[in-house]
């Protein structure tokens, strides 16, 4: 398939998808869709607990914006519970909350399992639980657990298209650097996966640092993994692949007059800050982690659940959500995910 082709077939499903969320607030007069918070006439306004890993990520924090602007849209009040990047503590908070009445659960897990006992607890009350991005549960122990479904990215091809940029632009040889977000993130396992895939391709690229480098998605402990791991050679390192564009945009500052400021850097997540990067000629390329697609998806699909009182069997167990590469040599997709994130629209 062409990759004009790709780019269409991307775009339609955008649309489809953003189709679906203008239409079910479409159906509510104007003065009660927008901020005001009323619900339309004879419809109840919902209530849902929202929890992502942690609003010390930009990727976070837009996902709870977009909650909170959509959940305007679509009369549904917005609960807030910051995971803060430790599954102990967003543990915790869920756990205190199961009690309480909600409509339905839209949840990112720090770790895998680590919210599976409130979940649990959860289903027994008849709530619905979305999961955003990250595996809750292993997917064969979904929907005894108690999620309905997961709305999540293609976290292996994310990681293949941003590796295989990489090793386009360095000639498929030399050393490179992979700096990796949370072991125990589904998404950052699968993110490791995709690379290690295109790299058993290229012989003559040799990973330093014995592997990828988990940072739990930390910018500090990034920057100093990446310090020492230059600072360890003597020669210019050829590129570098990180699992967000957070911890990749904390490294750059580090290459400036240095042997290795040539380096190639590519990264995940596709949002303001590293579209602005790649657009800069800071990031090389970064493929889009569809925060606002998947935190708007899981938002419209728990309001449709509740409001059309559907079966768990009529769901199905997974939606996944489209993310292209965005690069300078493709410059329409790069400027058109760039509107599409933007928080004034939360699309993308």
């Amino acid at each position: 398939m062409s990759e004009h082709s790709n780019r269409r077939d991307f775009m339609e499903r955008m649309a489809a998808l953003s189709g679906l969320g203008l239409l079910a607030a479409g159906c509510q007069p104007a003065e009660q869709s927008g901020g005001g918070g009323s619900a339309a006439p004879g419809q109840k306004k919902l209530r849902a607990a929202f929890s992502n890993a942690g609003l010390q990520s930009t990727w976070c924090t837009l996902g709870k914006q977009t909650a909170e602007l959509w959940g305007k849209l679509l009369d549904v009040e917005i609960v807030w519970f910051d995971g803060e990047f430790d599954p102990e503590k967003q543990r915790n908070k869920i756990d205190a909350i199961v009690g309480q009445d909600w409509d339905f659960c839209c949840f990112q897990a720090v770790q895998i399992d680590s919210l599976a006992a409130p979940v649990r607890r959860l289903k027994q009350r008849n709530i619905p639980v979305i999961s955003m991005d990250t595996l809750l549960v292993d997917m064969d122990k979904m929907r005894d657990t108690g999620v309905w479904l997961e709305v999540t990215p293609n976290q292996v091809d994310m990681g293949v298209q941003s590796t295989q940029y990489l090793m386009d632009k360095i000639g498929g040889k030399g050393k490179v650097i992979h700096i990796g977000g949370l072991s125990a993130h589904s998404g950052a396992q699968g993110r490791a996966e995709g690379f290690e895939k295109v790299r058993a391709k290229f012989p003559d690229v040799q990973v330093i640092g014995g592997g990828v480098r988990w940072c739990d998605w930390d910018k500090e402990k990034a920057r100093e993994t990446f310090d020492t791991l230059l600072a360890q050679q003597t020669e210019p390192i050829a590129g570098a692949f990180f699992h967000s564009d957070d911890m990749a945009l904390a490294c750059i500052p580090a290459l400036k007059d240095s042997i290795h400021k040539n380096m190639v850097i590519t990264a995940v997540d596709g949002q303001k800050e590293g579209l602005q990067a790649v657009r800069a000629g800071q990031l090389a390329a970064t493929t889009v982690n569809p925060v606002c697609l998947i935190h708007r998806t899981a938002l419209i699909v728990g309001q449709f659940i509740v409001r059309n009182q559907e079966k768990v069997e009529n769901v199905p167990e997974e939606i996944i959500t489209p993310g292209p590469l965005c690069s300078l040599d493709n410059k329409r997709v790069l400027d058109s995910m760039f509107y599409l994130a933007d928080p004034t629209h939360c699309l993308t």
